[in-house]
């Protein structure tokens, strides 16, 4: 008996190892090896050849080969980011854009997920099947659906020229206002969805006592339901913001040629001007840009727990 006792913490122990090991193993495969890939892509020299760069480190050379190339790491790459504006100026429109993006998702999307999670019970999977509707359509077909409705000659101008709202056809298309439209209605779903979770699990007897405490509906909903749908509000804006400041189909459809985003500046190095190592270079400080900002965050929230805790 006791020696069953003494080895069932043990196995329990290795299953959760294993069970850790997993995700770890996921990130190790599909995210810090090929990051590796494009960091050491970035550290080399631009060459016409294919691929069109010579690369710092040979592992055909072995240890020596490889220590030997350490002494000689050149961030020519990087420092040419700084002195070239179009790079900068790249990268704060793109988080410009996906800030304001996210802001007009969230004031679009809070309602639509506080209206789900106070609908009947039974309207619910309804409802969310409506949400996740459009991910059963290709996302480009949706973007180029767009350019259809949004165009001079398009449904949404004649629509407004039929109600008599406007005399002459509106230019959204090739402007930074199509591409807001692209990008909220693109993420809408990432947003809604963890918004929604978070609001559906909401206890319904604080709102209760809320207002048996005399406390308005507008006051109730400011002091109890908005701080507590708050872990959903940032998972969903973390969705939006991510995805959304490296985006390169939507500016590049429904935006126009002076629509400057990271994502168009980076296709444009690694495809046209075939310089692979400067367009690695772009794609790993745009990741420092926002993997850096989430990681203080998360350290901060878990912080804050274990004060409160």
């Amino acid at each position: 008996m006791d020696q069953e006792q003494n080895t069932a913490p043990t196995r329990r122990t290795l299953g959760g190892w294993l069970l850790i090991a997993v995700p770890y193993l996921w990130l190790l495969i599909l995210f810090l090896a090929p990051f590796l890939i494009v960091l050491k892509i970035s550290l080399s020299e631009v060459a016409v050849a294919i691929p069109p760069y010579l690369p710092t480190f040979d592992l055909a050379e072995g240890w020596a080969g490889f220590t030997e190339s350490l002494s000689q790491l050149s961030f020519e790459n990087y420092i040419w980011l700084t002195e070239d504006d179009l790079y900068w100026k790249s990268y704060l429109s793109s988080v410009v854009i996906a800030g304001i993006s996210t802001i007009l998702t969230l004031l679009l999307g809070y309602p639509i997920a506080y209206g789900m999670a106070r609908s009947p019970q039974a309207w619910r999977p309804t409802l969310l099947m409506l949400v996740i509707l459009p991910f059963w359509t290709s996302f480009l077909i949706r973007v180029y659906a767009w350019i259809g409705i949004l165009k001079n000659e398009g449904l949404l101008n004649q629509l407004l020229l039929f109600l008599g709202v406007i005399d002459e056809p509106l230019v959204i298309l090739n402007t930074n206002i199509a591409v807001y439209i692209g990008i909220v209605y693109s993420y809408l779903p990432f947003l809604v969805l963890p918004l929604y979770a978070s609001l559906e699990r909401l206890d319904g007897s604080l709102l209760e006592a809320a207002e048996d405490l005399g406390c308005p509906p507008w006051k109730a909903f400011w002091n109890v339901t908005l701080p507590l749908s708050l872990p959903g509000v940032i998972a969903g804006c973390f969705l939006v913001f991510i995805p959304a400041v490296g985006e390169f189909v939507i500016p590049d459809l429904l935006g126009g040629s002076n629509t400057l985003m990271i994502g168009k500046t980076l296709w444009v190095e690694f495809f046209n001007n075939r310089d692979w190592p400067v367009s690695s270079a772009v794609a790993v400080i745009l990741l420092l840009i926002l993997v850096i900002p989430i990681v203080l965050f998360q350290n901060q929230q878990q912080k804050m727990s274990e004060k409160n805790g």
